[in-house]
């Protein structure tokens, strides 16, 4: 169970996660020993399990955001598992989930533009097995995108 500490420490980590320890303590008025331990207890029961860094889409080139709504040609288990191994490798697709309603699968995908959509659509996405129809949405603008979880 977490408690009020174990909050405030996840707040912090998720807003910056290179914060030395002793930064921590200080913001939270704990020893050093003590944030330590609390951060291994959390890594170790798994509420923490990794620390990345954010990169700027844009940055490098990945600017255009799509969504792709995916329908399967069947829903047999051997579809389902074949495809999900196949999108897992794509890595212009940076999220994928399983959903219901009219569409099987809506997959983000990160490429520089157009054209590059394009591309992906037509020598990759579309080549995978089991694939009935795709519906793909564009960003316009970002209102919110955030890791942070509040807990």
């Amino acid at each position: 169970m977490l408690d009020t500490t174990d909050k405030q420490l996840l707040a912090l980590l998720q807003e910056d996660s290179t914060q030395t320890t002793k930064q921590l303590s200080i913001k939270l008025r704990l020893s050093v020993t003590a944030v330590y331990e609390r951060v291994k207890r959390l890594e170790r029961d798994g509420i923490i399990n990794k620390y990345v860094a954010v990169v700027d889409r844009n940055k490098v080139n990945r600017g255009f955001v799509v969504f792709c709504h995916l329908k399967l040609a069947q829903h047999t288990k051997t579809y389902i598992t074949k495809f999900e191994q196949e999108v897992t490798q794509l890595d212009e697709v940076l999220e994928c989930y399983h959903v219901s309603g009219d569409y099987d699968y809506i997959l983000k995908i990160y490429v520089a533009n157009m054209e590059e959509y394009r591309e992906f659509m037509v020598t990759k996405l579309t080549t995978l097995q089991h694939i009935g129809s795709t519906h793909s949405t564009f960003m316009i603008g970002e209102v919110k995108n955030t890791n942070v979880i509040a807990v």
